[in-house]
This record gives structure tokens, C-alpha cells and sequence, in this order.
């Protein structure tokens, strides 16, 4: 009888699906607030703003993928 993947497997599997996710919005969310930010003519600590928030997405991915392939070597 065929099995599914281990639960361990899926968990893994979903944290990837995850990082993905938060990549891509991060990005365009940060690209969107850039062009918004622009075009109303917002004050560069806006900017800065959104540039903090996207970077603490980023690196919460790079734990993230970091920690999901050490599981993977182990």
C-alpha cells in the first residue's frame, strides 16, 4: 500500500511554501510602496520605513530557508 510523504516531510514542505509566499509579497509590497511613495511625493523616512520592514522579511526568510536546510542535511 502506497504511503503518503512523512508528516515531517510536509511540515518542511509548507514552511518552503511559506518563504516563498513572504518573498514574493515582500517584494511587491516594497515595490508598490516605492511607486505610491514616489508619485504622492512621501517623506524619505516613509521610505526608510518600508526599506526596514522588507529587510526584517527578508532575513525572517533567510532563517527560515537556513533552518529548513540544515533539517534536510540531518
Amino acid at each position: 500500500m502506497p504511503r503518503g510523504p512523512a508528516p515531517d516531510q510536509m511540515q518542511t514542505a509548507r514552511q518552503a511554501r511559506t518563504v516563498g509566499i513572504v518573498l514574493v509579497a515582500t517584494m511587491a509590497a516594497w515595490l508598490l510602496a516605492q511607486e505610491i511613495g514616489r508619485q504622492y511625493g512621501w517623506d524619505a523616512r516613509y521610505a526608510f520605513l518600508f526599506d526596514l520592514a522588507a529587510g526584517a522579511a527578508f532575513i525572517w526568510a533567510l532563517v527560515v530557508t537556513y533552518r529548513i536546510w540544515r533539517k534536510r542535511r540531518d
